[in-house]
């Protein structure tokens, strides 16, 4: 897309002393103020087109080109111009618009105001052939026109006895493979539930109706349902709400309370949206469609804070289901360019979904009118005990030396209708840093089949009558890399590294030699590669300007993967057409600031993908200088289990970055020695009393009272210190204390 921006201005103008007192740094998510000046904006240019009604789809930062943001940061260029990137729907010409306006500094008043005249619509393109994200208002709205369809209303009552919409819920979806008359609509489709009364757990009610709505007409244009005889609503309830807690199981009662204390507080600080911990930092952003957003990732190194990533996020989602019957085939989600994770993010609560000393930050999304709305608690920051981080005790001594890891979480949590995606990215203080999808929430169901035939091998019966169907999910995360690189990554490049045996013969007499081979990966068609664990594969995103001293490479992470599946549906399949970026783990480009989501832009409705396949097909190189950037895609099959019903416990995938001859040695060698944490005592032992003051949990020994005795199991008594010995004095070796293989 094409952004029109004003010529920059090389002084230091009052506007931009203004603009730099508003926003501390160019990566600043969007106040609420400003989203509603982008939104005013909007409205005004629509009302000179001639369009008086607007429905606002997303508004959100549009951050700087990559180049222009270093510029800026290195200090020499100044601050590029504020946008926001807003995308509009006008509902009587069922046309969508992306819209950038440039919100330009307040002068001669309160910087966050909102006079429309200080915002400027600078690009306005018409969507041709394809539709924006569904909101929550838009799927608020489908459902509302659902229940209210006369239709709808009189098939479920006929069939179901449902005559009160209060004990109807629809779980609207985004209209994957939708009929082909219906394709050029803006649609929502409806799964349709029962419930027996409030708080009721509709899954367990699943009803054979599924119809399909249009946004901008506001009706329903398309219901499926079964043919022959209606069948029978599954009236069993199966809940997981605390208040309609099941008769027979009823609440554990010997479960004793466990608290995570930090009484001298956390070990970060944070300063507006920059974290400090651990010699890390990170600055995060928060949008509707990604959500959460890491920037500007380094750790600091003798002084130095030497870049690690430039910028990473989860720009893709793929859910597709395995039931072959025509309406349940509909069945798909790309969940972040469908819904928005921002957009659907919960408002977490303190002593719940996250634990200790917590830091929150708020999101701030809009509403279907262009209004600001604020998500309370959008994403925590928080420390866990990451249990031992190194150990090692010298079996001729008795010498122990041991550290426990505590590891910085960044969380965030989505909900899209029955399901939630717990998100975490991890740093850890030995320089590395994971990403952790939690699957939970609740199966979507379908019904069983009620004519005495066996459950379809896809699918399993979790309540009476009521059948779960085999299906995945595939993420897709962004990786804009910087290893060491203060020009954000552009010196980059990648190689692929496995195991592999040598051939038996002179240089291998027996048998045992094998090596890491590495690959380079030099060309984005090259660069489309699968995980292969027998192996033990995986990325170096190496900066060849920088030699570790060491080793004499190439300082460099490896991206290590962890248990992901291959995707199931045939090459003919819709799913695996506009999922092209699940088919394959690994994808590396050349750097493009237009290029952004894996499967296009806008992905509702879409017969294609619109992005990495189409990326790769020039084969570009990947040469240093192409600014690398790795797309790397992962997921669950989710089989489900009886076990899994009402509500499932979480399944978790993910991967690692970590350091590979980034340092010289160790970088959690320098964590100080362990003081026994003064709360731990042995079964048995009474309760130990929290300390006046100092730590209280472990880890790093950071905060733990002076007083507690070491984590060492030969330290020197008191006063003394050990003696080396004397020149020609032969070495007696302790006794072991365990045997030697």
């Amino acid at each position: 897309m094409k952004v029109i921006q004003t010529t920059p201005v090389r002084t230091t103008s009052l506007a931009e002393r203004v603009s730099a007192a508003a926003h501390a740094h160019p990566l600043d998510d969007l106040s609420a103020p400003e989203v509603a000046r982008a939104a005013a904006a909007c409205r005004a240019h629509a009302a000179a087109l001639g369009d008086a009604e607007l429905r606002f789809n997303s508004i959100a930062l549009l951050e700087p080109p990559k180049r222009a943001l270093l510029a800026h940061l290195a200090g020499s260029a100044p601050a590029p111009p504020r946008l926001a990137k807003c995308t509009v729907l006008v509902p009587s010409r069922a046309v969508g618009i992306d819209v950038v306006v440039e919100l330009k500094p307040l002068l001669g008043r309160a910087v966050h105001g909102s006079r429309t005249g200080d915002a400027v619509v600078v690009s306005w393109r018409p969507l041709d052939g394809v539709h924006p994200m569904t909101t929550p208002d838009d799927n608020d709205y489908a459902e509302a026109i659902m229940k209210a369809d006369p239709e709808i209303r009189r098939l479920v009552a006929k069939r179901y006895g449902i005559t009160d919409p209060a004990n109807l819920a629809c779980d609207t979806w985004a209209c994957h493979n939708a009929p082909a008359h219906l394709q050029s609509r803006r649609l929502m489709q409806g799964f349709l539930y029962g419930r027996l009364c409030p708080g009721d757990n509709e899954y367990a009610h699943p009803l054979d109706i599924v119809p399909i709505v249009d946004l901008n007409e506001a009706r329903v244009v398309h219901i499926d349902m079964a043919d022959g005889a209606p069948p029978k609503m599954p009236s069993a309830p199966n809940n997981y709400h605390s208040q309609l807690q099941r008769t027979d199981m009823p609440f554990r009662t010997d479960l004793k309370p466990l608290h995570v204390t930090q009484p001298a507080g956390p070990s970060f600080t944070v300063e507006g949206n920059l974290v400090s911990w651990q010699k890390w930092k990170v600055r995060i952003g928060f949008n509707p469609r990604e959500g959460l957003v890491l920037h500007q990732v380094g750790y600091e190194d003798h002084g130095r804070v030497r870049p690690v990533l430039h910028r990473m996020s989860l720009v893709e989602m793929a859910v597709p289901y395995g039931d072959p019957s025509y309406m349940q085939a509909r069945k798909s989600a790309f969940d972040v360019g469908d819904y928005g994770f921002g957009f659907c993010a919960n408002s977490l609560k303190l002593g719940c979904d996250c634990l200790g000393h917590i830091k929150y930050f708020d999101g701030v999304v809009n509403d279907a009118r262009g209004n600001p709305v604020v998500i309370k608690n959008a994403v925590c920051l928080h420390e866990e005990d990451a249990g031992i981080m190194w150990k090692h005790t010298c079996v001729r001594t008795g010498h122990v030396e041991v550290r426990r890891a505590r590891k910085l979480v960044f969380q965030q949590i989505s909900t899209f209708m029955n399901y939630e995606y717990i998100m975490s990215y991890n740093f850890f203080q030995d320089g590395h840093i994971s990403f952790e999808a939690k699957l939970s929430g609740i199966l979507s169901t379908s019904l069983a089949p009620q004519d005495g035939s066996p459950i379809p091998s896809f699918g399993i019966m979790v309540s009476p009558g009521v059948m779960a169907t085999v299906h995945q999910h595939f993420f897709c995360v962004r990786i804009d890399p910087a290893i060491d690189d203060d020009a954000g990554g552009k010196a980059l490049v990648v190689a692929e590294v496995q195991a592999r045996a040598l051939p038996e013969g002179p240089s291998n007499p027996y048998g045992n030699a094998f090596i890491m081979a590495e690959t380079q990966l030099t060309s984005t068609k090259q660069a489309v590669r699968d995980v292969d664990f027998g192996t033990t594969r995986f990325w170096s995103i190496k900066n060849p300007g920088v030699i570790n001293r060491m080793s004499g490479k190439p300082v460099a992470y490896k991206l290590v993967p962890g248990p992901t599946p291959r995707m199931m549906m045939a090459p003919s399949s819709l799913v695996y057409k506009r999922a092209r970026f699940a088919t394959h783990n690994l994808w590396v480009t050349p750097h493009h600031d237009e290029q952004r989501y894996p499967a296009g832009e806008h992905v509702v409705q879409s017969t294609q993908c619109m992005g990495l396949s189409q990326w790769v097909e020039p084969d570009a190189s990947l040469a240093p200088g192409a600014d690398p950037v790795i797309w790397y895609s992962f997921g669950v099959t989710h089989a489900p289990r009886v076990e899994d019903f009402p509500v499932m416990p979480v399944e978790v995938a993910g991967f690692e970055l970590k350091p590979h001859g980034f340092f010289e040695c160790n970088p959690a060698v320098d964590l100080p020695p362990e003081k026994r944490d003064p709360l731990s005592v042995e079964y048995g032992a009474a309760a130990a009393k929290p300390p006046a003051s100092g730590g209280g949990g472990g880890g790093s020994g950071g905060g733990m009272p002076l007083e507690a005795p070491a984590c060492l199991s030969c330290a020197p008594a008191a006063g003394s210190e050990p003696s080396a010995p004397r020149p020609g004095t032969p070495l007696v070796a302790a006794e072991p204390i365990r045997s030697r293989m």
